[in-house]
């Protein structure tokens, strides 16, 4: 597809390097129409790298070849991220006075925004009644998402993640995606939490962001899903909590887990376990908080079951097993050699291994990944967006099956 992404002047436009890298590494031809002030934040050598075209803010530019007007008619789709509350402003008063002002007037592809504010700015009456008349005109509206914001503050305002914004631009687009059209999928994402007494537990650092990114890969190119999700971040599951294709059911402990995959994959074709299950738990829960004053405190750990092992015994005759592992290692060398031996030992007919640590892999929006199939061989990589990931596991998939 022909794409137009247009950025204006707002911090998140650094998110949206990763939007223009996502659509054109599934493909797409993207042409970027940055603002002046959006400059500021990402400039002109970035965009063109990324894209892999020139790019111009000034509608002088190309005159012969009318690029003013070219861009908008010619575009499939244009995504509009970061949105700011000018921008929004000037698109439901239909003025034009830059590049992306008479691009977006002259397209009639379908169009997807992204706003990103402040809190304050977001719910002003003058923002809410253009949000308003742009949903009227049909402009898709995505986010924007509740949580931290530039400055320390918190609330509604800040831009939805890349993946969350390239899935629903290529949705409004109508992009095919029906390869796993019929296929019934389960899917297992977030941290377990294994409690010690009424306020402690035992867990992890998984935000639940890659499991449910496979999830909402799957659905979007046609398959049902069914996602079990244990402690996720907030905000993680709210695209799939509304996905017509995704039921999610939610499971804390690792016995819980265990149960709900076990009763999930019995219909699935392919079972993805993405989840971090803790390894150990308490053996006996304490009714009341342990205190200080109680003294010394020792636990005894107990191995909690291993859920993807008992998903392999239990296979059905044509369903695919997928695993994931986590792995601290100093190279892609050790990598390797830790995910075929992990592979063999979990009987997986494929394993995505990743590289973990203080800064990566856990609590981030990117990923990079190695997939290791039943022939023990790197059958491919992916790293980008957590959604990038997700489409190239299930690409790993279609492969196998």
């Amino acid at each position: 597809m022909f794409v137009v992404v247009g950025v204006s002047g707002g911090i998140a436009a650094y998110k949206t390097v990763q939007v223009v890298r996502a659509l054109v590494t599934n493909g797409h031809e993207v042409h970027v129409v940055p603002t002046e002030n959006s400059l500021r934040f990402v400039g002109t050598a970035t965009w063109e790298a990324i894209s892999r075209h020139p790019v111009t803010t000034s509608v002088h530019d190309d005159v012969a070849e009318v690029r003013h007007v070219a861009l908008g008619t010619q575009a499939d789709l244009v995504i509009v991220a970061p949105a700011t509350a000018n921008t929004l402003a000037k698109m439901a008063a239909g003025i034009s006075d830059n590049l992306l002002g008479v691009t977006l007037l002259a397209t009639t592809a379908p169009v997807v925004v992204a706003p990103a504010m402040h809190t304050a700015m977001w719910d002003h009456a003058a923002t809410q009644a253009n949000i308003a008349t742009l949903r009227s005109r049909g402009v898709h509206i995505v986010g924007p998402a509740d949580g931290l914001l530039t400055g320390g503050d918190s609330g509604p305002g800040r831009m939805v993640e890349p993946d969350e914004i390239v899935a629903a631009a290529l949705a409004a687009a109508g992009a095919p995606a029906s390869d796993l059209a019929e296929l019934r999928v389960a899917v297992s994402t977030g941290g377990t939490r294994e409690p010690i007494d009424p306020v402690r537990f035992l867990g992890n650092r998984s935000s639940g962001k890659q499991g449910v990114a496979v999830a909402l890969a799957a659905a979007d190119r046609g398959a049902y899903v069914h996602l079990v999700a244990a402690h996720v971040d907030d905000g993680v599951l709210d695209r799939a909590l509304h996905h017509p294709r995704i039921a999610v059911e939610r499971a804390v402990t690792a016995v819980e887990m265990d149960a709900a995959m076990r009763a999930a994959s019995t219909e699935a074709d392919v079972v993805v376990m993405a989840a971090a299950v803790a390894d150990f738990s308490v053996p006996e829960v304490s009714d009341v908080k342990i205190r200080k004053e109680d003294g010394t405190v020792t636990l005894d750990l107990v191995e909690n079951p291993d859920v993807l092992i008992g998903l392999v015994r239990a296979r059905h005759p044509g369903q695919t097993i997928v695993g994931f592992a986590a792995e601290t290692a100093a190279d892609d060398a050790e990598l390797r050699e830790r995910g075929i031996r992990k592979r063999a030992r979990k009987g997986v007919d494929l394993l995505a291994v990743n590289r973990v640590g203080w800064q990566e892999g856990f609590e981030t929006a990117e990923n990079r990944v190695l997939f290791v199939d039943a022939t023990d061989e790197v059958a491919s990589q992916a790293s980008g967006t957590k959604r990038v990931v997700a489409d190239a596991l299930w690409d790993a998939v279609l492969r196998l099956r």
